[in-house]
């Protein structure tokens, strides 16, 4: 339901929506990976509501700071750091 109107959405951001084959994780690799990531916290099924705001933000900050293989092991923060300091 979530997206039953991404045609007004493309039409309001010039952003095609892209949906993926059902049964086709291959398609969906970052929710898929995000996921993983998550499961290190939150085994399947597990109820959220006794956890605060804060207790939240604190796991998506860790999983935000860690660094990526893609990055050449450096966080996202130092990569935009690092960006940064060439442009002042």
């Amino acid at each position: 339901m979530e997206l039953a109107h991404q045609r007004h959405f493309t039409i309001d951001t010039s952003v095609q929506v892209y949906f993926c084959d059902p049964k086709s994780p291959w398609q969906r690799w970052t929710n898929e990976n995000t996921n993983r990531l998550l499961r290190q916290y939150f085994p399947k099924g597990t109820d959220l509501s006794p956890y605060s705001q804060a207790d939240l933000n604190r796991i998506a900050l860790r999983l935000n700071q860690r660094p990526r293989k893609t990055l050449g092991v450096q966080t996202p923060a130092a990569i935009l750091d690092a960006g940064v300091a060439l442009t002042g």
